[in-house]
C-alpha cells in the first residue's frame, strides 16, 4: 500500500502552509497529493502551483467537477498538467451534487451515471488522440448541422495513457469506476464495511476483463495523531456532519446513504435532521464515535499502523490522509508519523 495527502480546499487562509505540507510529502516520499474543488479554488490551478514546486510526487485533482467542464476542456487540462509535471498527473472526476450541478454551474442533475459513461470515453478518446467523434445520448460532438468537425488534441501528454479515478459512492457508481476508470477515489471507507463496495467495483472490473490488480483503491481518511483516541475524534466530527448531514437535500443525500448501508441508519437521520435545521452543533455531537474511529486514522502511531494493516488487507492500495491537526508544524509532525506507521505496518510498497 502507498501514502498519499489531500490538501483539501485551497483558499482558507492556509494556503502557504499546504504547500508546505505538499513539499513535507515529497521528501517523505509520498505517492500523490491531491487538491479538491467545490465552488471556490478550483484544484487545476492549484495542482499547476504545487507540481512546480515538488520533484517526485504525482499530482491530481480529488476532483474535477463533471459538470463544470465539458469532457474535451478536461482532456485539454489533463495532457497540459502531465505535461508540465512530467508525466505526474492523475485525473479525479466525479459528479459532484445537485446543489453544486444546479446551482453553482447551471446543469441538470440528471443520469449522472450515463453522462458519466460517456464523458469517460470522450477524454480518453482525446488523449489518445483520436480525432474527436462521439454520438451519445448526452454528448454530440461535432453537433450536427453545424460548422464543427472532429478536432484532435494538439497537445501530446508525456505518457500514452494518463490513469482516470471516479469519485463513487453508491453501488452502480462503483461498478462503473471498476469498469471505466484506473482507480476509486473513496469517501468514508471503512475496512470493516468495504466488501459490498468493493464487489461493486470487482462487478465493473469483471464486465471490462479485468481485475483489481491494476486498480488502485484509493480512500481519503482524516488524520488526527494523539494519546487520547476519544480526544483525536473530535475534529473530525464537523466533517462529518457536514457530509452526512448537510451534503445534499434530505431527499438526494449520498453520503447519508452510505452511512446508512454502514448500519449507521438511526445516526444518520439524526444529523441530518439537526444540520438541516442549522443546529450543527448537535449534528456533529451526533455522530458516533464508532463511525468516525472506523473511518479514520486516530491515536498514536502504533494504533496507525493498525489501523493501516487494517486497510491495507481490505483491498486498499493508496490509502491518502487529510490531516486534521491546528498548525502547520502539527500537520507536519502528523503526515510524517503516518509514514512512519505505514512503515510499521509492514504494508508499505
Amino acid at each position: 500500500m502507498k501514502i498519499g495527502l489531500n490538501l483539501g480546499y485551497w483558499g482558507a487562509g492556509n494556503d502557504a502552509d499546504n504547500l508546505e505540507l505538499a513539499r513535507e510529502a515529497d521528501r517523505l516520499g509520498y505517492a500523490v497529493v491531491w487538491a479538491a474543488e467545490a465552488y471556490g479554488s478550483d484544484a487545476a490551478t492549484v495542482l499547476a502551483w504545487v507540481a512546480a514546486q515538488t520533484e517526485r510526487i504525482d499530482v491530481g485533482s480529488a476532483i474535477f467537477q463533471i459538470p463544470g467542464r465539458s469532457p474535451a476542456l478536461t482532456a485539454m487540462t489533463a495532457a497540459t498538467l502531465d505535461t508540465l509535471s512530467g508525466g505526474r498527473f492523475r485525473l479525479g472526476i466525479g459528479v459532484s451534487g445537485p446543489q453544486v450541478s444546479e446551482g453553482w454551474h447551471g446543469v441538470r442533475f440528471d443520469a449522472p451515471l450515463g453522462r458519466t459513461r460517456e464523458y469517460i470515453d470522450i477524454v480518453r478518446m482525446a488523449l489518445r488522440r483520436d480525432r474527436v467523434e462521439y454520438a451519445g445520448k448526452h454528448y454530440t460532438l461535432p453537433l450536427p448541422d453545424g460548422p464543427g468537425k472532429p478536432l484532435k488534441l494538439t497537445v501530446h501528454p508525456v505518457r500514452e495513457h494518463i490513469p482516470i479515478y471516479l469519485a463513487a459512492v453508491g453501488p452502480k457508481n462503483l461498478e462503473l469506476a471498476g469498469e471505466k476508470a484506473d482507480g476509486w477515489l473513496a469517501i468514508f471507507f471503512s475496512p470493516e464495511h468495504s466488501g459490498d463496495s468493493l464487489a461493486s467495483v470487482r462487478a465493473g472490473r469483471a464486465k471490462a476483463g479485468a481485475d483489481m490488480a491494476s486498480f488502485d483503491v484509493v480512500p481519503t481518511v482524516p488524520l488526527v495523531v494523539g494519546d487520547d483516541v476519544a480526544a483525536c475524534a473530535e475534529p473530525v466530527r464537523g466533517y462529518a456532519a457536514l457530509y452526512v448531514g448537510g451534503m445534499g437535500s434530505r431527499e438526494q443525500n449520498f453520503y447519508n446513504a452510505l452511512a446508512t448501508r454502514m448500519g449507521y441508519g438511526d445516526a444518520a437521520r439524526e444529523i441530518q435532521d439537526r444540520y438541516l435545521a442549522k443546529d450543527y452543533a448537535g449534528a456533529a455531537a451526533a455522530v458516533p464515535f464508532d463511525f468516525l474511529d472506523a473511518t479514520a486514522l486516530l491515536g498514536p502511531k502504533e494504533r496507525i499502523a493498525d489501523r493501516m494493516q487494517a486497510y491495507a488487507q481490505a483491498g486498499v492500495t493508496t490509502l491518502t490522509v487529510s490531516s486534521y491537526a491546528g498548525s502547520l508544524a502539527e500537520r507536519v509532525s502528523a503526515i510524517r508519523i503516518a509514514a512512519e506507521g505505514l512503515e510499521l505496518a509492514g504494508v508499505a510498497e
